[in-house]
């Protein structure tokens, strides 16, 4: 099954996209499932959840956290607990990352290798304490891809890949491929920690240009 792993809506206050429209569009695609990932709150992303219900596609849900050194995302939580600094830039990552493992959930470096604001870059390699890198970002060049590619391979950690959507044409355009069955967060997460996983460039994203 395919997930995309990493979608945001208007709840992250940085975009207009409706979560219906996010939603139809990944299902037209092909998507079994997408993983809303917006900025800073995992409580931001609950009027998903009901959206999913509704159009009948399962919505996960995680949150996008901005550390000192990049963007993290982060799966397992369940409520803005996990953040204790009481503000919303520049977390310490090594902290996020030990808070996030300690509460049960997985941490994964977001387009590490993008040259933007904070960012990781090959001090990725240096981490501890995750549980997958995102290999595929469908907001980054492919030669970013490449090189998040070759450090999950050298750290031999499991890759995930998300649009990191804001607008609905970008729905889908990287996605993760589960090899065992994900039905909510924690086979989800079951799955990361097993290895069960890839990401890729979904290919239903490349049929759905052929045919436009």
């Amino acid at each position: 099954m395919w997930i995309d792993c990493h979608c945001h809506t208007k709840y992250s206050y940085d975009n207009w996209l409706e979560p219906v429209n996010l939603i139809r569009r990944a299902r037209e695609l092909g998507l079994d499932a997408v993983c809303i990932t917006e900025h800073y709150s995992y409580e931001a992303s609950e009027p998903v959840e009901q959206v999913g219900r509704d159009e009948g596609m399962l919505v996960l849900r995680g949150v996008e956290i901005a550390t000192d050194r990049g963007h993290m995302l982060a799966y397992g939580v369940e409520d803005d607990g996990w953040n204790i600094w009481g503000r919303d830039n520049y977390l310490p990552l090594a902290e996020v990352v030990e808070r996030i493992n300690g509460i049960g959930g997985i941490c994964v470096p977001a387009h590490p290798f993008r040259e933007v604001g904070a960012c990781l870059l090959e001090s990725v390699l240096d981490l501890t304490g995750l549980a997958a890198v995102e290999t595929h970002n469908g907001g980054n060049r492919e030669s970013d891809n490449e090189l998040a590619i070759s450090a999950a391979r050298h750290m031999a950690l499991p890759s995930l890949g998300g649009s990191d959507c804001h607008k609905t044409e970008a729905v889908g355009r990287c996605a993760t491929q589960f090899l065992q069955p994900v039905t909510d967060m924690k086979s989800f997460i079951a799955a990361v920690r097993a290895g069960a996983c890839r990401g890729g460039y979904f290919p239903g994203f490349a049929q759905a240009a052929l045919a436009a």
